[in-house]
């Protein structure tokens, strides 16, 4: 005797529905990543594989040939790059730390049990990352500007005598407008991550006899740990990106040239024709910004190893 068994025709389309249903639900992410971000990046790559070439002397036609890496070995040869990158790095070792501190202070600040208003001074602190850039920018660059600064005239009637958009002082007074921007921001991640800490470790170690600053210092920081190392690295990728300040800023001081960011010498090369070497810096960049957040996270990973 054989029993033969059948396959119930609704099993298939069941089963294929489950199959396609993750990708509807990661759809409204992938689609526009996928559109606004591989497909650039990938336009952007084979544009700096390319060069522009004019044939048949001044007013012949041009075409677009293969040049391989080329532009990479042109623009790495080119002084600007190293000399903005190590400019971004400089700023990054010394702006990132002082604005994360800040941050932090703030949040433990916040959270505290003394604290009051807690909801007015977080808006105040959130404040000036809802300001436009350019709009930052311009307001500090009017308090550095020596015809026009109260600032500027109240360190002169002390005989403190300052040049705020100076070669000397220029990339700090940007570090400045970057730290004031977003120090409110990476507070908010690390306030939120601190309202996530367990009130009995606090109340734990209180009855134990541990002060507010122990209690901050040994407990709550690391616990946040993941949420300060996440601000430290938008903060990375942020430097590399840094542009409006200095864009702003080049209008007003000639200590800013036009390649003293990676991001402006990128756009400054764009705005000269020049796309393919421009595609090609942007390229270097974004390689070495995944390459700088990668081993800052291996970095912290070990350390909290």
């Amino acid at each position: 005797m054989t029993v033969t068994t059948t396959r119930s025709p609704v099993a298939a389309p069941a089963r294929r529905h489950r199959t396609l249903a993750p990708f509807a639900f990661l759809a409204p992410f992938l689609i526009p990543f996928v559109l606004f971000t591989l497909v650039p990046v990938g336009y952007a790559f084979w544009q700096s594989l390319h060069k522009t070439e004019r044939t048949g002397g001044t007013f012949g036609r041009t075409e677009t040939v293969f040049a391989g890496f080329q532009q990479y070995a042109d623009v790495m040869s080119e002084p600007y790059f190293a000399d903005s990158l190590l400019r971004v790095a400089l700023f990054a070792l010394v702006q990132i730390p002082v604005m994360l501190a800040l941050a932090l202070a703030l949040a433990l600040l916040l959270d505290s049990a003394v604290a009051r208003l807690k909801r007015f001074f977080r808006l105040v602190y959130f404040v000036p990352y809802g300001i436009p850039g350019v709009v930052a920018a311009l307001m500090w660059a009017f308090l550095y500007d020596p015809r026009l600064s109260p600032v500027v005239d109240l360190l002169r009637s002390v005989n403190v005598d300052v040049d705020l958009l100076g070669p000397d002082a220029i990339l700090w007074s940007i570090g400045n407008v970057v730290t004031w921007t977003y120090t409110g921001y990476n507070m908010l991640i690390m306030y939120a991550a601190l309202q996530a800490v367990p009130a009995d470790l606090s109340e734990a170690a209180r009855v134990d006899g541990a002060g507010p600053w122990a209690i901050a210092l040994r407990i709550k920081v690391p616990v946040i740990r993941p949420a300060i190392v996440l601000t430290g690295v938008f903060s990375l990728i942020g430097t590399f990106q840094l542009f409006t300040e200095p864009q702003v800023f080049r209008a007003i001081s000639t200590s800013v040239t036009s390649t003293y960011t990676p991001n402006l010498a990128a756009f400054s090369l764009a705005a000269g024709d020049r796309y393919s070497e421009a595609a090609a810096l942007s390229v270097l960049l974004a390689v070495a910004t995944f390459l700088l957040s990668f081993l800052f996270l291996r970095f912290t990973a070990r350390r909290q190893g």
